[in-house]
């Protein structure tokens, strides 16, 4: 077997009982209608974690109707810029208070490292400030050119009730990338986390309410996407739905919005290249390239999960990342010193396995990896850092989403070459170039397709940047300022200045 390096169980005890989550809807939790609850086990560790409410239509239909009516009431949607800032600010500092419990549960319900559950949570709460700052400085703009008479105003009023929809790979980051600008556009929210990883969303909640944010503002519903998730997409009270999950649903959720004509932005999957050019600094492209691969498992919509290569520097770049992976630390989530966890369900587990042995199957070679990881001690599922060479542009390990840390590797001769194996994809997420010549970095820059092109680094974000895809990537866009222009509906005022108008009717 390859040597690897694989971190054993931390010997950390466990919480003795398992989280419970419940519903909040207009300020108050609730258990379902129904009564029923759902649990979690860890992906790493094979123990129970949490057990929260089964949501259903009825549950759903409430918190709809709580935050429709929280919106008519003005008492957030027509509140001051600064008193709805003010409110955001005490979140952020309250979600820093709390990072230790919110990433001991996040780690336990999706695998992934503690340290990298710390730093998304607290890496949030700037996305909450950044928020902040956006609901003071929202505005429109003035016309004064239409003659002595007339004044043009354009405002942007908040778009109503936001259905917010997140994923269980990044489950506090992502909810935070929608939810802190929705409310600092003056929308209410209904809110749905993953079912598999419910309980940050909830935490989220009370910290909520600690903040003084009003009642039915912000409702939380848990539970499967057909039983909640349909009514979100369709309900009749519903002005808009942000959704981040997989392409197939984002299609779904859009059929299903387009009923009512709502307001839908996606942000869907990835199939996402790194383009190494001879020139590049090889040493510092194959550390990026092995971070953007491995990173959450792999199991992210930005992972650089194919490698668009110089036929001349293929092998020596492949070598680096070889060896760096088997540097990178695999194993249990909750001791500090690892860097991959584990992968979210027994059968994603086997899906990534399918791709890989399909890629073998159609003439790929596999330079590291490619199966199953056993981890000391542990009960969870695993897979090793896998590096697949001779990859063709129609196989599907290089076309769609493996969501693993599977690293495709294709070759190419030209720019031209480079470019079209770049934009050769249903999906245009993000892109990374990697040269010392900055002519060759903005021409490539220009030419891909992607939402996001990285330069000679990668995965780099900052609340300030705006990101979102093109293709099936996804529409609309989240955080920077266009992340709020999401949430916002513009109106024009025009206003006759006196009574100047001539009349229209003459009486004869």
């Amino acid at each position: 077997m390859t040597l690897l390096t694989i971190v054993p169980a931390a010997g950390v005890a466990l919480p003795v009982e398992p989280f419970v989550g419940r519903h909040l809807i207009a300020g108050a939790w609730r258990d379902s209608a129904s009564g029923e609850t759902y649990e979690r086990t860890s992906p790493a560790h094979g123990a129970l974690v949490s057990r929260s409410a089964l949501g259903a239509e009825a549950d759903a239909e409430a918190a709809i109707l709580a935050a429709r009516a929280a919106f008519a009431s003005g008492v957030w949607s027509r509140a001051l810029g600064k008193d709805r800032a003010a409110v955001l600010l005490k979140v952020a500092d309250l979600i820093e208070a709390n990072v230790e419990r919110m990433a001991l549960i996040e780690t336990l319900e999706s695998g992934k490292p503690i340290t990298q559950s710390r730093g998304e949570v607290s890496g949030a709460a700037d996305l909450w400030r950044y928020a902040a700052a956006l609901a003071r400085t929202r505005h429109g703009e003035s016309h004064n050119t239409l003659g002595d008479d007339m004044l043009g105003v354009v405002v942007k009023e908040p778009i109503g009730v936001v259905s917010v929809i997140t994923p269980w790979n990044f489950p506090f980051w992502i909810l935070s990338q929608k939810l802190p600008f929705a409310l600092a556009a003056g929308c209410t929210a209904v809110v749905k986390p993953s079912e598999m990883t419910p309980s940050t969303t909830v935490i989220l909640g009370e910290l909520l309410i600690e903040a003084g944010l009003p009642a039915g503002v912000v409702n939380i519903v848990l539970g499967y996407g057909p039983a909640v998730g349909s009514l979100m997409t369709t309900h009749a009270a519903v002005d808009m739905v942000t959704f981040t999950g997989s392409t197939m649903v984002g299609k779904a959720i859009a059929g299903a919005a387009s009923k009512t004509l709502k307001k839908v932005a996606l942000e869907l999957g990835g199939k996402n290249p790194q383009v190494i050019f001879p020139d590049a600094d090889l040493d510092s492209a194959a550390d990026a390239v092995t971070f953007g691969v491995y990173f959450n498992t792999g199991q992210c919509c930005n992972s650089g999960s194919r490698i668009i290569v110089h036929e001349d520097i293929a092998d020596a770049l492949v070598e680096k990342v070889v060896d760096l992976s088997k540097h990178v630390a695999f194993g249990d989530p909750l001791d500090p010193r690892t860097q991959v966890g584990a992968i979210i369900t027994s059968q994603h587990q086997g899906k990534i396995d399918d791709y890989v042995r399909a890629a073998v199957k159609a003439g790929a070679e596999i330079a590291l990896g490619g199966g199953p990881l056993l981890v000391p001690g542990l009960d969870g599922q695993f897979y090793q850092p896998t590096i697949v060479r001779g990859v063709t542009p129609e196989m599907a390990i290089a076309r769609e989403e493996v969501f693993g840390p599977v690293l495709s590797v294709l070759t190419f001769r030209t720019m031209d070459e480079a470019v079209a194996l770049t934009n050769d994809a249903t999906y245009g997420l993000s892109a990374g170039v990697w040269s010392e010549n900055v002519h060759t970095c903005l021409e490539f820059s220009r030419r891909a397709e992607a939402g996001t092109v990285w330069t000679n680094t990668w995965m780099d974000g900052f609340p300030e940047l705006t990101f979102g895809g093109v293709k099936q990537s996804g529409q609309g866009r989240e955080i920077g300022s266009y992340g709020l222009d999401e949430f916002l509906e513009v109106k024009t005022l025009v206003m006759r200045i006196g009574r100047t108008r001539a009349p229209w009717v003459k009486k004869l």
